[in-house]
């Protein structure tokens, strides 16, 4: 749709233009001036009619910005067990618990797109957010930022939709379950928006969640604890065991308009 209005907006301005243009050589044709004089009405013409267009036309947004390069893991650092390895062309998760962040500065007001597989029918894994200094460890940014959780299958683990893909982990009840099995790909589009948080897989809205709303009481040990969170922070990806094989293809990140 978005080509279509573009190709239509063109077509319009195009017209526009001859039918003006045609309209000021009528004009200073018929105006007894010379032909000098002529020209440059016609060159003042098309100069203000740049300067119109240029000034009308829509700012585009700023270009992704990639994190992964697809060849090492030049700008990321492992912290925690486990760890991960690029092969192909993408990163792979081996063991854990541990966490893997990007370690070119906190992230906010900003889209983050992740694109992911799981090697078997279903892995468990994430993508950390708004995590408030450089991990040292794995477990901080478990309680002091958001894990958007990579899970279709929560009940195998006794536990409910609160765990599912695409939520804050343990924090939101999913809007819907997009999540497709392995090995499809999957994407992450987590928006960053002062205190708000959306999460998309794979153009779908999961979760929107804004600082203060309503979470439920913590349910087991390991869940995160209950607090606020900041508006900007470090990002991570989970390597989660040796039985949870997950691929990710793309990390990029994208700046909000303001």
């Amino acid at each position: 749709m978005p080509t279509r209005l573009k190709a239509t907006g063109n077509q319009i301005a195009e017209t526009a233009f001859w039918e003006l243009n045609s309209h000021v050589s009528f004009t200073a044709q018929h105006s007894g001036f010379g032909v000098e004089k002529i020209l440059m009405f016609k060159h003042g013409f098309w100069l203000c009619l740049l300067i119109t267009l240029s000034l009308a036309a829509p700012a585009h947004s700023e270009e992704w910005q990639q994190l992964f390069n697809g060849k090492d893991l030049t700008g990321w650092k492992h912290v925690g067990p486990g760890g991960d390895t690029v092969e192909n062309g993408l990163i792979k998760t081996h063991g854990g618990m541990g966490l893997l962040y990007w370690t070119g500065g906190k992230l906010g007001d900003c889209v983050i797109r992740v694109t992911y597989k799981m090697r078997d029918h279903n892995s468990n894994s994430g993508v950390f957010i708004r995590i408030p200094e450089e991990p040292t460890e794995e477990w901080m940014p478990v309680h002091r930022g958001y894990e958007v959780q990579i899970d279709n299958e929560p009940e195998k683990s006794d536990e409910d939709d609160y765990h599912i893909t695409g939520t804050l982990y343990s924090l939101t009840k999913p809007l819907a379950k997009p999540g497709k099995p392995g090995p499809e790909w999957n994407t992450f589009e987590i928006t960053l928006d002062g205190p708000r948080t959306i999460v998309l897989v794979n153009g779908v809205k999961v979760t929107d969640y804004k600082e203060g709303d309503p979470v439920p009481e913590k349910k087991f040990d390991f869940e995160p604890k209950r607090g606020p969170r900041p508006l900007e922070g470090y990002i991570g990806l989970q390597n989660h065991s040796d039985n949870d094989i997950v691929f990710f293809k793309e990390v990029a990140v994208k700046k909000l308009k303001k």
